[in-house]
């Protein structure tokens, strides 16, 4: 998958964003706060992350049609929509979800949304990610952990970008022939990774 800079993708992210609102991934007493531009709560501590720090992290991944892509900590299944409407029919979005009754009610939500090659499946507890034969295209995490998790990185494909908040700090890791860049990109507050 091709890494440079694509304008007509960053529009795709402000197409899906219109298309897929935030209100439908949110609890009925937060839907008349979905356009504010801050986290709202889900339940157990989790939140539904500020439309402006979405928008920048998928700009940051610059996902490509038909990617294969992995969206860990998925929630409540905005953040797969929205990949899925980017990757379109031919790719491959697997969100994960730690809490059993988040994981649920995303991939609900999810499924109302008609993109069948999106789906929500429930992290197996103690493992990070989700290795596939080849690795993946993109990775997109929405909790921050303590330090860069090697596991991650070592499940990208060659040719790939993963977009992970580590601490407060936005990094972007692109691996490519063979050898893996880090860089950061400003500060943000996200739950932890557990």
């Amino acid at each position: 998958m091709g890494q440079r800079d694509d304008p007509t993708r960053a529009d795709d992210v402000a197409a899906a964003m219109r298309e897929l609102a935030r209100e439908r991934f949110l609890p009925e007493e937060q839907r008349a706060r979905a356009h504010e531009d801050h986290p709202l709560p889900l339940w157990h501590g989790q939140t539904s992350s500020q439309p402006s720090t979405v928008a920048a992290m998928l700009r940051l991944l610059q996902v490509p049609v038909a990617a294969r892509v992995l969206d860990v900590g998925s929630g409540s299944g905005w953040t797969a929509a929205l990949l899925a409407r980017l990757v379109g029919p031919g790719g491959d979005v697997l969100g994960l979800e730690l809490d059993p009754a988040l994981s649920e009610w995303g991939a609900a939500n999810l499924d109302a949304c008609g993109l069948p090659w999106a789906r929500i499946e429930r992290a197996t507890p103690g493992q990070l990610g989700r290795p596939v034969d080849g690795g993946w295209d993109r990775i997109l995490v929405s909790a921050a952990p303590k330090r860069l998790p090697s596991e991650l990185v070592d499940q990208l494909a060659d040719d790939s970008r993963m977009v992970i908040p580590v601490r407060s700090t936005m990094h972007l890791v692109v691996r490519r022939a063979g050898r893996t860049e880090v860089s950061t990109h400003g500060s943000y507050t996200f739950v932890p990774l557990r």
